[in-house]
């Protein structure tokens, strides 16, 4: 049987013990997955997804692609001109099993892209632990346990970084960076892999969102 799931913006037709090369996820070495946008199982075409149907894989190593040189130069009369390399970094899985049906029942780790930064994935349970407690007292602490749970999400406000509106926002959580640590820890390497998947087109050194994100994370 095969499927064909998509992730990082590309689609891949996988079988059992297919080893591929995707964009970087945020899991370790050794780690179980499952990635659940599946476009096709067999002979099921999703609308856009198959509904119930995922794709389980164990990661083999954290790699890095081939260099690639970005040159950029302006004509002005005092031009500048700029050489970077880089260097994609890659998550190499083995897919173990695909799943038509109970794939949300599974209770594999959901593969989520990450550049650089290997998210936690604990915030589901932190939350069902807050809301059993039906015999607590009055709605003013429950009221209070709410901004806990958001915090508990891992979620901050990225539009308060300069140039962030609503569109920019989703496109950072689509890539899996929704907190304002995760913009403070970039290097240049990872800067350089956002520009490239998300075409910010310089935007996060000219905005100096590292620099923004590092105070915003203190307050």
């Amino acid at each position: 049987m095969f499927a064909v799931l998509k992730t990082g913006g590309k689609q891949y037709k996988v079988t059992s013990g297919d080893v591929l090369r995707v964009e970087k996820l945020a899991a370790n070495a050794g780690d179980k997955i499952q990635f659940n946008e599946i476009l096709m199982v067999g002979g099921t075409v999703g609308t856009p997804l198959v509904d119930g149907a995922g794709v389980q894989a164990e990661v083999i190593d954290q790699i890095k692609g081939e260099k690639t040189v970005n040159f950029v130069k302006r004509r002005r009369k005092h031009g500048s001109q700029r050489k970077k390399g880089h260097r994609q970094q890659l998550t190499l899985v083995r897919i173990s099993d695909i799943l038509e049906k109970g794939a949300d029942k599974s209770g594999v780790m959901a593969a989520v892209s990450g550049a650089g930064v290997v998210a936690t994935p604990a915030a589901k349970p932190a939350a069902k632990k807050a809301a059993p407690k039906k015999d607590a007292a009055p709605k003013a602490e429950k009221a209070a346990d709410k901004p806990k749970a958001k915090k508990a999400a891992g979620g901050d406000d990225l539009k308060q970084l300069s140039g962030v509106g609503p569109a920019l926002e989703k496109k950072l959580h689509d890539a899996g960076v929704t907190t304002f640590a995760q913009i403070a820890a970039w290097t240049e390497e990872d800067v350089a892999a956002m520009d490239e998947k998300l075409s910010f087109k310089g935007r996060i050194e000219r905005e100096g969102w590292i620099a923004q994100a590092a105070e915003l994370a203190k307050g």
